[in-house]
């Protein structure tokens, strides 16, 4: 079974607090989690050990492997905190500066390739994903990846003169409701969703 250990730690926490902490709902017949990754809405069955989502059905739709992994570290990690308020680069989160390089680095090339000439787009797909627009760069918009998650993603414009950039910035608190191998997964699947819808409406 994936992430067999993730559900073992699961299995041994208390339901209602697990439900408090990660801002979410729990239902005890039977026994599961309801929590919205994205726009999606999913269900985390624990008796069978199984993660579906439910927006996609009639029948329901097996989460991924990553989509697994993130729900499963948040519902295990996260913790009853307001907000920070304050947006921080990966470098900034506690050990950032040594996580998110190489393989681990944030795939903001991804997000310059899809959104740098024309960065208004990401308005186009704000409403899609429950984003609000925000104030940074040319472009920008705050999306809650997870209950307590949310991310900024800014984008400058290409010219003549520089090309694209983009950001992705994290609410200080960030790193207190998943390690950073999920929260780089979780990252990576805000990306792939920005990008196949930019593709899709395009």
């Amino acid at each position: 079974m994936a992430h067999e250990g993730l559900w073992q730690q699961l299995d041994r926490l208390d339901r209602q607090r697990t439900a408090r902490r990660a801002k979410c709902q729990y239902l005890t017949d039977p026994q599961q989690y309801v929590i919205t990754l994205l726009n999606t809405e999913y269900v985390v069955n624990l008796p069978d050990k199984q993660i579906f989502s439910v927006q996609s059905g009639p029948p329901p739709t097996p989460a991924e492997f990553l989509e697994q992994l993130c729900l499963l570290a948040y519902l295990i990690n996260a913790q009853d905190l307001p907000l920070a308020n304050k947006l921080v680069g990966p470098e900034n989160l506690p050990s950032g500066q040594f996580f998110f390089r190489g393989l681990h680095s944030l795939p903001t090339e991804r997000l310059e390739e899809t959104f740098g000439k024309s960065p208004e787009r990401l308005y186009q797909l704000a409403e899609q994903f429950d984003a609000k627009r925000c104030e940074f760069g040319d472009v920008s918009i705050e999306l809650n990846i997870l209950p307590r998650i949310p991310l900024t993603i800014v984008i400058w414009r290409s010219d003549e003169e520089f090309g694209a950039r983009a950001s992705i910035l994290f609410d200080q608190t960030a790193a207190s409701h998943l390690p950073l191998d999920a929260l780089a997964a979780a990252v990576n699947l805000t990306v792939e969703a920005l990008v196949k819808a930019a593709a899709e409406s395009s």
